[in-house]
């Protein structure tokens, strides 16, 4: 076992910062002009829609949290929930949503610098990025925490200042304040497969869970900030969304340029408040790519904090992924492993790299959920009524929603997950020597250590 340990040094706000910067509260404006075309202008309610089917398995994840407070997140709680073999594959799965974010980013990170400075190519963009946050996660998670709470703010002050601009600006009367809330019959169907886009904005909170070794009180901080982080994202994309909708009313006009849409917004919101469209349109530029950079630092914070686990468990080389740094207490090794990986960075098709991460995302959800379900109702304690609503009919609409959002999956990202998946099997057979022996894990004196240092 290895000897030396994170420094516990999180609190509350601190995770929440952490999810936050990895959710990027800017990139309501990445899907923005898409769900308000599906959705026919209502926005903000497919944000409400979408807030109340992610509350579900973020309460589950809560639940895991508090029972299970370790690094690994779903693999963690699907390990000890319903063994090693299961666990092995959504960890598996897990990986390719966290192992393929940082390179969305750098990508994302590349092509809007080379917009905005042609003459130097794209791939210097990204390396460059590649270099400074793996730096920056190298020497700790203390410096990322500090360096997370500065990009938040930047984010927060754009936030706050198109907010102000656009409800001193537009019109307020009641029947334009209410056009982006009320929805008809034949809107239904729209705002749903609005919300099963807008889902994968909350992908973050569930993130939190992997700093449970660095959190000073982790079975109370860690289910405070992944609902605190819900719930403050989900108010902002909420007010965002509304705001941008009473600034430019003719969605319709962006049935043609989706990809655009948030842009004119940003614009008309310069325009209409006499500060000029091309400063909002600079100061969102700026806003928005440091809080890609923060979504880079902590995706990469999170999936090395998964190999950590993954390798104390012996599933991974213990003498490369369970390495701590003896003077940074980072998991060095696992940084500099992804790192490497993310290198493929250059080389790797946009389009191609989103489709990867929301298989990977699913899978955890709907097993997370499953984990409440069987640790708190399989043992042979009285059931209230209350304990089986608690514990059996939320978790359980958590997975069905879970499931539901499966078939919002395109093609592509579904061949690209079970490939993945498959690669994995035969990983295991490798493992556990054709399924004749088990695989390796800590024993439960290791993990009560663990829990209780």
């Amino acid at each position: 076992m290895s000897a030396i340990k994170m420094k516990r040094v999180l609190t509350t706000p601190a995770l929440i910062a952490f999810g936050l910067a990895y959710m990027v509260p800017l990139g309501i404006f990445t899907t923005y002009g898409e769900v308000t075309v599906a959705s026919n202008g209502h926005l903000p309610v497919a944000y409400i829609i979408t807030l109340a089917m992610i509350f579900f398995t973020a309460l589950s994840y809560c639940r895991m949290a508090n029972k299970l407070p370790i690094a690994g997140s779903a693999y963690s709680y699907v390990q000890h929930t319903f063994g090693g073999k299961i666990g092995f594959l959504v960890g598996w799965a897990q990986i390719l949503d966290y192992l393929f974010l940082p390179i969305l980013n750098y990508l994302v990170l590349g092509i809007y610098l080379n917009e905005a400075f042609p003459d130097i190519p794209a791939w210097v963009f990204v390396l460059g990025s590649l270099i400074s946050v793996s730096f920056l996660n190298y020497l700790g998670i203390k410096l990322i925490n500090s360096v997370n709470f500065t990009l938040i703010i930047v984010q927060m002050i754009f936030i706050g200042l198109f907010i102000f601009l656009t409800l001193t600006n537009v019109n307020l009367t009641p029947e334009a304040m209410m056009k982006p809330l009320l929805v008809n019959a034949g809107d239904f169907s729209g705002l749903l497969s609005g919300a099963a886009i807008l889902c994968l904005a909350f992908l973050g909170f569930d993130a939190i869970a992997t700093l449970a070794e660095e959190s000073n009180d982790a079975q109370k901080s860690l289910p405070r900030a992944i609902i605190g982080t819900v719930l403050i994202a989900g108010c902002i994309f909420l007010v965002v969304s509304y705001c941008a909708h009473l600034a430019y009313p003719n969605w319709i006009d962006f049935a043609n340029n989706k990809d655009t849409a948030s842009l004119e917004v940003v614009r008309r919101v310069g325009d209409i408040s006499h500060l000029g469209g091309d400063f909002m349109y600079n100061f969102f530029q700026a806003a928005y790519l440091t809080g890609v950079f923060a979504s880079a630092m902590t995706a990469q914070t999170s999936v090395s904090r998964i190999f950590y686990a993954m390798g104390r468990e012996g599933v991974l080389p213990k003498q490369i992924f369970y390495k701590i740094h003896p003077r940074f207490r980072t998991p060095y090794l696992s940084i500099i492993f992804v790192a490497c990986f993310s290198l493929l960075s250059l080389v790797l098709d946009l389009s191609l790299v989103v489709s990867m991460i929301s298989f990977g995302a699913l899978v955890a959800f709907t097993f997370v959920n499953l984990c409440v379900i069987k640790s708190y109702l399989s043992g042979k304690n009285t059931k209230t009524l209350a304990i089986l609503f608690k514990y059996g009919l939320l978790p359980a609409i958590g997975v069905l929603l879970s499931l539901w959002l499966w078939t919002s999956l395109d093609e592509t990202a579904m061949i690209v997950g079970l490939v993945w998946l498959a690669i994995g099997f035969l990983y295991l057979v490798y493992l556990t020597k054709g399924f004749r022996s088990a695989l390796p894990s800590i024993d439960h004196k290791e993990l009560s250590s663990i829990i209780k240092d």
